[in-house]
């Protein structure tokens, strides 16, 4: 059965010409059952006791235990509707749409969860779908009940949500979807595409799974996993890239051994194809990296010596425990330095912040990426109009496999079947890729929002999302020609540069966005950020300060050479100022 004899299938919008934009926006968690000046140790569900200082306002509480009031999400949607429905051309939506199970008196349920979901999703079809933006969900740790487990499909999370995200599901992607949660779909047709992972199936809460154990062919992990390789295998062929989307971000921390190993290397062997990883999960704004070296299991001797006594008893002696900010600058400060660094060993995983004031302030962000030379819809096109397909890919690739640990003997019976003495398959990276160079479909940065009053928000006064930072560099935000003759700054070394030491210039795009001229406008030129979503003090073509609150890495793009150099930066001790600001942004939402 071919996808349009879908019986339930509904006409598809008018194509929409590329905005160059995608929005990405994570853990909503709302929540029925919040009162204004519930107190914290009740979930903001009760007043008692009334000796507790921490009590929700009429937005939610910041920084705080409790979950999303109904009227904050639905005057973020509201927000998004009203200023971003029109301005991208895809939503990445990665999960944990229900509230946590957090009160006693009020224990979770599958219809709950399920309701909660199915009014997100109504929503999100009338602000996007509806206008022709194709929306990617991701089941969420907070959408299954039990929390945390779920058991391989087909099963009853995998059908409800199947009949929930109906709009969103390709109807040729129903039959793995119902079978495993997971999903890909063609966000800009025969160009780009997204893939919702079920990171459920990797997650090492749920414990009715086996962890994608070598050789266990019928473990759900081990399944999507073979599933995904088998989708990048057939993106990569027709010349398509992709962004890879889920709930829980891959570390060593969430994943189970073997399901972290065989992500990062599928990370690194479609390096080419993969344009970014956006997760969510973690209510916290950060970047990491995955290297060659997790590609590797931990070796059984090393596990095994750190639960001598000797090791346990150094742990307890060690009084702080390190905050996600000090393990990230720690990663980084080891980064080798840029002769030494072959960026095909690397993937960059960006974690967005969330919705929910926990332990965050409400965000969200907008990423973009380059057009230039994107094909335009014609004007005779038929409603489901695919944009031409590219050529076959003529990227060049390796077949280059890491080496492997000196410790490990593959001919040994104990190490033979394990991931890392699996059979070696080509990688594929390129430095001429989207991902290492700025080009077609090249992620350029994004513009994050922050909702910074949402406790003093009330029926006086009004909730607002305000631009909390950039990763762009300024001058990037306006036309190349824009500043009336005169020079653009030159970008700041080491921070704008890309990894051979040559700034990465951002090239000025066709006319993808063609149109007759407007009075303050560029013709034909794609603005990353729309102007009326910047702050006054951005608007104007000469605002190209090298120095602003809002610029906080600068970046020429968001390229895999870009990200390890800011990377290298933020581990620099020298460098107290970033790593400070760094930490602050991480926890406490940008800074006034």
């Amino acid at each position: 059965m071919k996808p349009d004899s879908d019986p339930n299938s509904k006409p598809k919008p008018k194509p929409r010409k590329l905005k160059g934009r995608f929005l990405h926006l994570t853990d909503m968690h709302p929540d029925p059952f919040y009162r204004t000046d519930g107190s914290e140790s009740s979930a903001c569900h009760r007043k008692k006791p009334k000796k507790e200082k921490a009590r929700g306002g009429d937005y939610g509480l910041p920084f705080g235990e409790c979950d999303s009031p109904m009227v904050l999400t639905n005057h973020t949607l509201d927000f998004l509707e009203k200023h971003w429905a029109k301005e991208v051309d895809f939503v990445v939506w990665t999960g944990d749409s229900a509230r946590h199970d957090n009160d006693r008196q009020h224990p979770r349920t599958p219809d709950e969860i399920y309701m909660l979901n199915r009014d997100m999703v109504s929503r999100m079809e009338e602000i996007f779908t509806s206008r022709g933006v194709p929306v990617v969900p991701c089941i969420g740790n907070n959408d299954v009940w039990p929390h945390n487990i779920m058991t391989a499909g087909p099963n009853s999370i995998t059908n409800e949500y199947s009949s929930i995200w109906r709009s969103f599901i390709p109807f040729e992607s129903f039959q793995v979807f119902q079978r495993g949660g997971y999903f890909s779909v063609e966000v800009i047709p025969d160009h780009v595409a997204a893939v919702s992972l079920n990171t459920m199936y990797f997650y090492d809460s749920n414990k009715a799974v086996g962890g994608c154990e070598y050789g266990d062919r019928d473990d759900p992990g081990n399944l999507q996993f073979d599933w995904l390789e088998v989708q990048l295998d057939r993106y990569r062929d027709r010349g398509l890239q992709v962004w890879l989307t889920g709930h829980v971000p891959p570390s060593p921390g969430n994943y189970f051994p073997g399901c972290f190993v065989r992500y990062a290397e599928i990370a690194l062997r479609f390096q080419d194809t993969i344009l970014g990883h956006l997760f969510g999960h973690m209510n916290t704004d950060h970047f990491f990296f995955l290297n060659v070296d997790d590609m590797i299991l931990p070796d059984e001797e090393e596990e095994s010596d750190a639960s001598t006594p000797e090791a346990l008893k150094k742990k307890k002696k060690k009084k702080k425990k390190d905050t996600l900010a000090e393990i990230l600058m720690k990663d980084f400060s080891e980064l080798p330095s840029a002769k030494k660094t072959d960026l095909d060993e690397y993937a960059v995983i960006n974690v967005s912040p969330s919705v929910v004031p926990n332990p965050y302030l409400p965000s969200f962000r907008v990423f973009s990426y380059n057009v230039t030379g994107a094909p335009v819809p014609r004007k005779d096109a038929k409603k489901d109009l695919h944009l031409a397909p590219v050529k076959e890919s003529k990227r060049k690739h390796g077949h280059r496999h890491p080496d492997k640990n000196k410790n490990i003997d593959c001919n040994k019976k104990e190490y033979r079947d394990t991931w890392a003495c699996r059979p070696e398959k080509p990688y594929h990276a390129s430095e001429d890729a989207p991902s290492r160079r700025n080009q077609l479909w090249t992620p350029l940065g994004y513009a994050q929002y922050w909702m910074p009053n949402v406790g003093e928000a009330n029926g006086t006064v009004r909730p607002r999302f305000r631009l909390e930072y950039l990763t762009y560099a300024l001058p990037s935000l306006h036309p190349p020609s824009s500043g009336a003759g005169e020079e653009e700054p030159e970008p700041e070394p080491g921070l704008d540069a890309d990894h051979d030491g040559k700034p990465n210039s951002r090239p000025e795009p066709e006319s993808i966005n063609s149109g007759k001229t407007k009075k303050g406008k560029t013709k034909g030129f794609a603005y990353p950020v729309p102007l009326k979503e910047l702050p006054r003090s951005l608007r104007a073509p000469n605002a190209t300060r090298t120095k602003s609150k809002y610029a906080l890495y600068r970046m020429g793009d968001l390229t895999v050479g870009s990200w390890v150099k800011i990377g290298r930066r933020v581990g620099d001790k020298k460098r107290k100022k970033l790593r400070e600001r760094f930490a602050r942004v991480m926890y406490m939402g940008g800074e006034e």
